[in-house]
């Protein structure tokens, strides 16, 4: 494969997935006034963005086996379309039924293009021999924050949501248009090393159902971190509004960071040790906010749990594209659908634990599922029993000729 097109997929992948979080961060940033619009309240709102983790979940499991078959080229800039155009919907809707029908159609681009774009993260990989998939996570987030920035200006301007995410919609698609001719192409089955004997297996191999178990409990850790971090200094500590929100700011910022710097970590000790080190100071620091005598100290613990989740996630994506070139988009879909459920199921668990328990002792749950995370990491280290993808024994440190090898 040569450099340049690698380089020019590499830079394609990373404007995918700072796309996906602008587009979505835009749609966050104009959830209140969508939903005066509308007239729906908090209640129905909460039900209604149900529709969009179902339209995502769906999305995942279809993108997945039309990657394997078509190729990210064709698939990652048509999700990539659907997902910035379906960001227009909500703001044109005027009724609950109508709203729903639009969040369902975001969640479905917005799945599509996560399994599409993430299979590509590893066809990317594969061509380059290291860990790259980190920064294409980071970029993600840093998306989602130039959203919030221009988010605020076009409502302090008064601009309506319809016009914000109207000029959103259409230079998502046309960036989409642009980006589609540097992608790579379908990678031909017998141009991937395998062993003869191997075939790929219809049912899901025992150790992806592993990474997406692994997946679905980090990401719910990730989902309590977005709505709890909050709350739990202002219920914990009685920190004022302002005070309260540097908790999530200071998680988003640490796990933006620590993916910038995972890719080259995970080069030089393994992605088990990123999984299992990271797993353990993310439940450390977790287990920390919610002893903490003072807020300060409950902060500096919500950012070493971002600082522990950051590189984990990408490790298990990465590990399931690797796993078994032919199914990378399949196995994908597995493990992202999985953990996206996780994130939504993350706040919804510990809503009801709140009923029982004090916020805090609630977030030791979280906690729990660090801890089996960083002793189940193992399951990302390939199988040496000849099964689809693994690299040979003598394999050079860091390389990456099949999956990713721990070192």
């Amino acid at each position: 494969m040569e450099m340049t097109a690698l380089r020019k997929a590499r830079a394609a992948t990373t404007a995918c997935f700072a796309l996906n979080g602008f587009v979505m961060g835009m749609w966050i940033v104009h959830i209140p006034p969508v939903e005066q619009r509308t007239g729906v309240g908090h209640a129905l709102l909460g039900w209604l963005l149900l529709l969009l983790g179902a339209g995502a979940f769906a999305g995942m499991r279809i993108a997945g086996p039309l990657t394997d078959r078509f190729g990210a080229r064709l698939v990652v800039p048509a999700g990539a379309a659907l997902c910035s155009a379906a960001v227009l919907p909500p703001a044109l809707a005027a009724d609950a039924p109508s709203l729903g029908g639009a969040l369902l159609l975001l969640g479905f681009g917005n799945g599509c293009l996560d399994v599409a774009m993430n299979t590509h993260a590893v066809q990317v990989e594969r061509g380059y021999g290291r860990p790259v998939m980190s920064a294409f996570h980071a970029v993600f987030s840093i998306g989602g924050v130039l959203a919030a920035l221009a988010g605020a200006l076009a409502l302090g301007s008064g601009r309506s949501p319809a016009v914000t995410l109207g000029a959103t919609a259409l230079g998502g698609v046309l960036l989409a248009l642009l980006l589609a001719p540097a992608l790579l192409p379908k990678e031909p089955a017998a141009a991937i090393t395998r062993p003869a004997t191997s075939r790929i297996r219809r049912r899901t191999p025992p150790r992806i159902r592993m990474l997406a178990v692994l997946a679905f409990l980090l990401m719910l850790c990730e989902g309590v971190a977005n709505d709890w971090s909050v709350l739990h200094l202002r219920d914990s500590f009685g920190a004022a509004p302002a005070t309260a929100a540097l908790a999530y700011g200071a998680f988003a910022t640490a796990m933006t960071a620590g993916r910038l710097l995972a890719d080259r970590v995970t080069a030089r000790t393994g992605p088990v040790a990123v999984l299992r080190y990271g797993a353990a100071l993310a439940g450390a620091g977790l287990a920390l906010a919610v002893a903490a005598p003072a807020a300060p100290v409950a902060l500096a613990g919500w950012t070493l749990f971002g600082a522990g989740l950051s590189g984990c996630v990408p490790q298990l994506f990465s590990a399931a594209g690797h796993a078994d070139p032919d199914a990378a988009g399949a196995n994908v879909s597995r493990v992202a659908g999985l953990g996206y459920l996780g994130m939504l199921a993350g706040p919804a668990v510990i809503g009801p634990l709140t009923r029982l328990v004090p916020l805090g002792q609630a977030l030791l749950l979280p906690v729990a599922c660090c801890a089996f995370a960083a002793l189940a990491a193992p399951a990302l280290r390939p199988r040496p029993d000849g099964t689809p993808g693994v690299a040979p024994a003598a394999a050079a440190p860091g390389s990456h000729g099949g999956p990713i090898v721990e070192l």
